[in-house]
């Protein structure tokens, strides 16, 4: 009888003390939010009297056609809201040497997409020259399809050097976009080497498929479980059968925002700012893909909120360097393509590489087929000595159809 009261008393002592430490965690993000609240506000009170810097420091470094025609918060309500129904918001975390694959994949996002977009683009400082300055010297004709705007790598103040090296430099910012954009309903983030091959409205208009619950959408890790990572290596919780990827991540920030999430901490539900800093403390020795993992913890515990779009919406090597395991791209062609392990910018996966050197060379304003199509499906002949080279029609099936269906836009305004 004394062994079991001991046993029972050790479990109430390691509880208390458990629910302290959950608590002692969640306080200390929500100072981080109130500081954020608060630096916010000091700026927004300094503006009138230092709008230079104002524009240096948050929310960003704006393009030049947003300082000659203003802000959307400055314009009238009614405007904003007819704008930002319009257009498709795409956000980016840039760092280290990710410039120029960052640009090719915002160059391939304006090839091909018919409405206008807004750039929401996260970098170190030391590039926020070379983004603005790239970007303004393109053509003014692709200029006038978007907007964007350049803003700092911000962290919370607790364990911020943990957070911005975790898995890669800077990588889990994507995870306080929405405590950072807070005026922004829903935003669709990528990685840098992501390419689109089709309109980004395609993927933006998959937000009209989510029901009640669902607040974020992604893709599977892998459709064959004999090769995923998760079903056989985590040593923590992950979605579903294999896992889900994060490198393209479509968001309903004011559902993310407002929900209270099951997690494996505390019987309380917490809102997303309550619940980053407790699941790294609590699985940082667990986790090898960082942010993502921390993502597929949430949603193991929240099932219902994500939508699973299928694999051609975010086609990696992983698809193809077995031999074909994405059904759907077989089927309609692959319409994101993932050039994750940085395989655009080494031999491991030549027709890969072929994409996105397609798409940076190509030049503004001359005739897509010849200058982009017909150069890359020369070079993909060259890949078939490999089971991605192989499998490449299916890189150009969409991109054949945007580049059609782009060139009879130019015919018909003409």
């Amino acid at each position: 009888m004394r062994c079991y009261l001991h046993a029972f008393l050790l479990c109430v002592v390691f509880t208390f003390f458990s629910l302290v430490y959950v608590f002692n965690q969640l306080a200390s993000t929500l100072e981080d939010r109130d500081e954020w609240n608060l630096r916010e506000q000091s700026l927004s009170d300094r503006s009138s009297h230092d709008t230079g810097n104002l524009l240096r420091k948050m929310p960003g470094l704006v393009g030049r056609r947003d300082r000659e025609d203003g802000l959307d918060r400055e314009r009238p309500a009614s405007a904003v809201k007819e704008r930002s129904e319009e257009r498709s918001h795409l956000a980016v975390v840039a760092c280290g040497t990710r410039l120029e694959e960052t640009l090719t994949m915002l160059k391939s996002a304006i090839l091909f997409s018919k409405k206008p977009l807004n750039f929401y683009i996260f970098a170190e400082d030391d590039l926020h020259d070379s983004f603005r300055n790239a970007l303004e010297s393109w053509p003014r004709t692709v200029q006038t399809k978007f907007n964007f705007t350049v803003y700092p790598i911000t962290f919370p103040r607790e364990n911020a050097k943990e957070w911005k090296k975790l898995f890669k430099p800077c990588a889990s910012q994507r995870l306080f976009l929405p405590l950072i954009l807070k005026e922004v309903d829903s935003l669709l983030y990528v990685d840098t080497d992501i390419l689109f091959l089709q309109p980004v409205e395609e993927i933006w208009a998959l937000l009209s498929r989510f029901n009640a619950s669902h607040l974020a959408a992604m893709a599977p890790e892998h459709e064959e479980p004999r090769i995923g990572w998760y079903n056989r290596f985590a040593r923590h919780p992950y979605y579903g059968k294999t896992g889900i990827n994060s490198g393209v991540m479509l968001m309903n920030m004011t559902r993310l925002r407002e929900k209270f999430f099951k997690n494996d901490m505390t019987t309380v539900a917490l809102r997303w700012e309550e619940i980053l800093m407790p699941l790294l403390q609590k699985y940082k020795l667990n986790i090898t893909w960082g942010d993502q993992d921390l993502l597929n913890i949430i949603f193991h515990q929240n099932p219902e909120s994500l939508y699973v779009f299928p694999c051609q919406w975010n086609y990696r090597p992983d698809h193809c360097i077995y031999g074909s395991n994405c059904q759907q791209a077989d089927q309609e062609g692959v319409f994101i393509l993932h050039g994750n392990r940085g395989v655009y910018h080494d031999d491991k996966q030549p027709a890969f590489r072929a994409v996105y050197e397609a798409i940076q060379k190509y030049p503004f304003g001359e005739n897509m087929e010849t200058s982009l199509l017909q150069p890359l499906e020369a070079s993909l002949l060259t890949t078939t000595h490999t089971y991605c080279g192989r499998a490449s029609h299916l890189f150009t099936k969409r991109l054949k159809q945007s580049i059609m269906s782009m060139q009879q836009d130019v015919t018909q305004r003409g």
